[in-house]
């Protein structure tokens, strides 16, 4: 365990430059805990939503998508508990109905900034007083299809999940539409200069992935110095990874990234009471099963950890035993990396 009282251990590990890839709201869990330790963090998130009300400000305003950027904006912000309600109040009714204050205001500076959404964020964030930035992984209004095992195509963010689901079948590939976009400014540099890169966790299809499509990504996490952590997901989700083990999950991350850029996983190992099994088995959500062996045979780094949080009726990871064990393997990679020097 971390001693945060242990002031020369706490230097070191402000220092420490992590990047955290993804989207949804497991990355955004997973950054209030890494906060705690380092305001070098740098938060690359996926702008391909089209649902909810984020749907809503592509269409009206043709922007990208702001709610997976605004949650990882909240979650990284030193403010006050009623400034925190504010943001993340969601309206119920009239025309705003489904609209969060959050996306709304994210909205507002994305036009103040001459409709140059890493800007708008750049700004947010200095009104929040982030710790860390946060950073679309692209500026252009990109969309979400997938190729299913059946060889159909579906387009939508959204929808993939939903038709994979109905039509039992798996997703065998994802892309972007357009097929060429161009990473938001500083992308790439975050990803040559951090010391750990962490993708998850969150949705494996629709919040992990999309990242690595944009041009440029996949090269640089194959290229990049710093090694690459995976954060399992403790649960398989309905229409996108049904019955995937957890090295299922690093293969097709592998898979779309056109090389093997994962050199180490967290998985959870803390037993899931019964009752919470059974709640999620209704929806077709199991645990996902570890395959150790496999990951042996992939050359990756397994490391099981007590993650679990089922405290608020719903099986999620807790984000201060994540983060330290995040904060603990990218010290430990750092200290061995200067013995080897």
């Amino acid at each position: 365990m971390i001693d945060l009282e242990n002031k020369e251990l706490m230097n070191k590990l402000r220092r420490l430059k992590i990047v955290a890839i993804g989207g949804g709201t497991g990355i955004s869990t997973m950054l209030r805990g890494i906060k705690k330790y380092t305001n070098k963090i740098t938060a690359i998130i996926t702008v391909a939503d089209d649902g909810g009300g984020s749907g809503m400000l592509r269409t009206d305003m043709n922007m990208v998508a702001p709610g997976d950027v605004r949650n990882c904006m909240l979650a990284l912000a030193d403010m006050e508990m009623v400034m925190d309600s504010l943001l993340n109040y969601r309206f119920d009714s009239g025309r705003l109905n489904g609209q969060s204050m959050g996306n709304l205001i994210l909205a507002a500076m994305y036009k103040l900034s001459d409709e140059n959404f890493t800007e708008a964020v750049k700004k947010t964030c200095q009104v929040l007083a982030v710790k860390g930035r946060v950073l679309p992984v692209t500026n252009r209004n990109v969309n979400l299809g997938a190729r299913l095992s059946d060889g159909s195509v579906v387009l939508g963010e959204s929808t993939i999940p939903v038709s994979a689901a109905k039509n039992r079948q798996k997703i065998s590939e994802l892309f972007l539409i357009p097929k060429k976009v161009e990473p938001a400014e500083d992308v790439i540099k975050s990803i040559n200069e951090a010391d750990l890169i962490v993708l998850g966790p969150g949705s494996l299809y629709t919040s992990i992935i999309p990242n690595i499509l944009v041009d440029g990504v996949s090269e640089a996490l194959k290229n990049a110095k710093a090694k690459k952590l995976y954060v399992c997901n403790i649960m398989t989700q309905k229409g996108e990874t049904d019955d995937y083990t957890a090295y299922d999950h690093v293969r097709a991350i592998n898979s779309h990234a056109g090389c093997d850029i994962i050199d180490y996983c967290i998985v959870n190992d803390e037993p899931i009471p019964d009752n919470m099994k059974l709640k999620y088995r209704i929806n077709n959500s199991h645990p996902v099963v570890v395959d150790a062996p496999e990951f042996t045979k992939g050359g990756i780094e397994l490391f099981s950890c007590k993650v679990l949080d089922v405290s608020k009726g719903y099986i999620r990871h807790d984000y201060d035993n994540l983060a330290e064990a995040v904060m603990d393997l990218c010290y430990s990679i750092k200290i061995k990396s200067k013995k080897e020097r």
